[in-house]
């Protein structure tokens, strides 16, 4: 299976380098990826996660919370949405069908109205609690405009699947090969999952939002702390992050066959893709 890296459209969170740990000074806009893949299986394709879509880009006000809007300043390019990027790889959007979701956040989920075809694959525990709008900053972060996909939601219990690498719960979404997984990792929010992706020779795993700085991921871990407060600020269950994250570095460390890598880190994208973030997949290919 062929595995495409998509960056769907950037924040530029306020803070500079206390967000990003790359940005020359703390007074300007830093910058974080929106980290998707676009999957290519023998069926159809399968697109992980959505980033921002063309209905955010076109009318932000009404489908995003002033208060996100004012934080983090999304770079509203269209040709930037995965819908855009999908057409310029050469496909058609119609032949995604299926889209694997780490969570619902608005960051991650604008995307989903731009695939009518597609049946959207995430954890039960997500969509409970993001239906719910408990409290001032799930109202903030989980978008219903954003829902209209709603009939086609597909949810899975985690402990109705199996292990992979220590994790438990997972299991193969319905309709899907074998080689895609959909991995529990609460924390960030109650139904967080990582999506793992047997590309050959080496797994790709998105652990989405389980931490945001590839410095995390290091023996000694280290993130901005900017970033780190953002992490505190938007995590739904801080025990299970962190254990999260303890079980992300030691799979880091003893799994040499598995790029392990989040949403919103610049480096690693890049790193992956082979350009630079702020441009549109185009003919690029990883696998």
């Amino acid at each position: 299976m062929r595995v495409h890296h998509l960056n769907c459209i950037s924040t530029c969170p306020l803070g500079g380098r206390l967000m990003d740990g790359r940005s020359r000074t703390v007074l300007e806009r830093g910058h974080l990826a929106c980290h998707c893949l676009l999957v290519e299986t023998p069926e159809c394709l399968v697109l992980v996660d959505t980033g921002l879509g063309l209905l955010d880009v076109a009318d932000p006000k009404t489908r995003l919370s002033r208060f996100f809007l004012t934080l983090l300043r999304p770079e509203f390019r269209e040709q930037m949405t995965a819908v855009r990027q999908v057409e310029r790889l050469g496909f058609n959007p119609a032949d995604v069908r299926h889209i694997l979701l780490s969570h619902l956040d608005f960051d991650h989920a604008g995307g989903l109205d731009d695939f009518p075809h597609a049946t959207v694959h995430m954890l039960a525990r997500e969509r409970e609690h993001a239906l719910q709008q408990r409290s001032w900053l799930d109202r903030q972060r989980f978008r219903p405009q954003q829902w209209s996909s709603q009939p086609r939601w597909r949810t899975y219990e985690p402990d109705s699947g199996g292990r992979w690498h220590g994790f438990e719960g997972v299991r193969s979404p319905d309709g899907l090969p074998p080689e895609i997984l959909l991995v529990p990792l609460p924390g960030h929010t109650h139904g967080h999952a990582g999506i793992a992706i047997d590309a050959g020779e080496r797994w790709k795993f998105l652990a989405a939002d389980a931490y945001f700085h590839i410095g995390e991921m290091e023996a000694t871990p280290g993130c901005p702390p900017g970033l780190r407060f953002y992490q505190w600020m938007m995590e739904l269950d801080r025990d299970a992050r962190l254990h999260n994250q303890d079980r992300l570095r030691a799979l880091c460390r003893d799994a040499r066959d598995i790029d392990v890598f989040c949403s919103h880190d610049i480096a690693e994208f890049e790193l992956l893709s082979g350009r630079s973030a702020r441009l549109p997949g185009e003919g690029f290919m990883d696998h």
